[in-house]
């Protein structure tokens, strides 16, 4: 097992992006990008394209046609939504950056998807990613230090997510990583199963409307394995708001455990989703529109990839029935996600 790197493009500019790779050629291997610390792509034998499960790009120019849409990167300082681009905190309003009609989305205009991420230690199966973002960056309060530690396992790999404060702020982090375990066209006929009895019902801006509602008797009902397009093809107002799932499901238990699983019938491939946050984001590619080409060379149209991120639900800091979203001094957060494929 090694630790390459090879020169991957210069920004406009002018900062240079790096992509690494983990693991072997007859073996898994991890491709990461320093640009958003985002995960590249995540091959099951690393000399076969038609075993990756990741959805990433070729080129630089080419991902970075698809920054909106935000392929595998760390996304904070607040993952999700904020509505009305502005919380509360400590009795002082705070505003961010909008960058979806009034709402802030995964950080505002320049999140840390969009940051060239520091290498602040690395070794044969791991590397960890480093970002400083100052205080007011995008309007947040505080100056956070964020680290994101990648390293192969067993089975898959895992993401260890942490951040520090100086200042009373918010944080939630997560990984926006895309997943076709196909390897090229859709992903509705991949089975997808969340372990969630409760979502998150949203409004025509995707703030949740208030509280949880029950799954049952719903298109968000995925306790058991389910073919997406059929949810996603469903007559429900939920899923006309978002052109399909886009919500965020409350993950049944705490600490360390399966948040979801997704498999595809076709090629026989499985990955369970693990982590210790308490509310999971499904995401099945609604506005993928054929705009952008991926490395398999196929235009990735409405469907073709599916993101799940663990983290907390949207627009925590303004929901007064959400758990607290605050990071003080002298507290560390923390995210740890692991992708296991079989």
């Amino acid at each position: 097992m090694t630790l390459e790197e090879r020169h991957f493009g210069t920004l406009d500019d002018g900062r240079e992006v790096t992509e690494f790779l983990l693991g072997s050629q007859d073996g898994p291997q991890l491709r990461l990008l320093d640009l958003g610390a985002a995960v590249h792509g995540f091959r099951l034998r690393g000399d076969d394209p038609e075993t990756e499960t990741v959805v990433g790009f070729s080129t630089l120019a080419r991902q970075q046609e698809a920054t909106s849409a935000y392929f595998g990167a760390v996304v904070g300082r607040y993952a999700n939504r904020i509505a009305k681009a502005s919380f509360e905190l400590d009795g002082v309003r705070h505003h961010i950056t909008a960058n979806e009609g009034s709402t802030a989305l995964h950080g505002g205009t320049e999140g840390f998807s969009s940051q060239v991420w520091l290498v602040a230690d690395r070794g044969d199966d791991f590397i960890t990613f480093r970002l400083v973002s100052p205080d007011g960056d995008q309007g947040f309060p505080g100056e956070l230090r964020a680290l994101a530690t990648y390293r192969l396992v067993a089975d898959g790999f895992r993401l260890e997510l942490s951040a520090t404060t100086d200042a009373p702020t918010i944080c939630c982090l997560t990984s926006h990583t895309y997943l076709n375990l196909a390897s090229r066209g859709t992903a509705e006929e991949h089975l997808l199963l969340v372990e969630a009895d409760q979502f998150v019902p949203i409004d025509q801006d995707s703030i949740p409307l208030g509280s949880l509602a029950d799954v049952a008797d719903t298109p968000m009902d995925l306790r058991s394995p389910t073919r997406i397009a059929e949810r996603v093809r469903e007559e429900d107002e939920q899923i006309a708001l978002a052109h399909g799932i886009d919500h965020s499901f409350e993950i049944r238990g705490t600490g360390m455990r399966r948040h979801a699983r997704l498999e595809c019938p076709a090629t026989g491939r499985a990955m369970e989703l693990h982590s210790d946050q308490p509310a999971l984001q499904v995401y099945t590619g609604n506005f993928l529109d054929g705009s952008w080409i991926p490395a398999s060379g196929q235009r990735l149209r409405q469907g073709d990839a599916v993101a799940l991120e663990p983290q907390q639900h949207p627009d925590s800091p303004n929901q007064d029935w959400g758990r607290s979203a605050v990071l003080r001094p002298g507290e560390t957060w923390h995210n740890t996600i692991e992708w296991r494929f079989s």
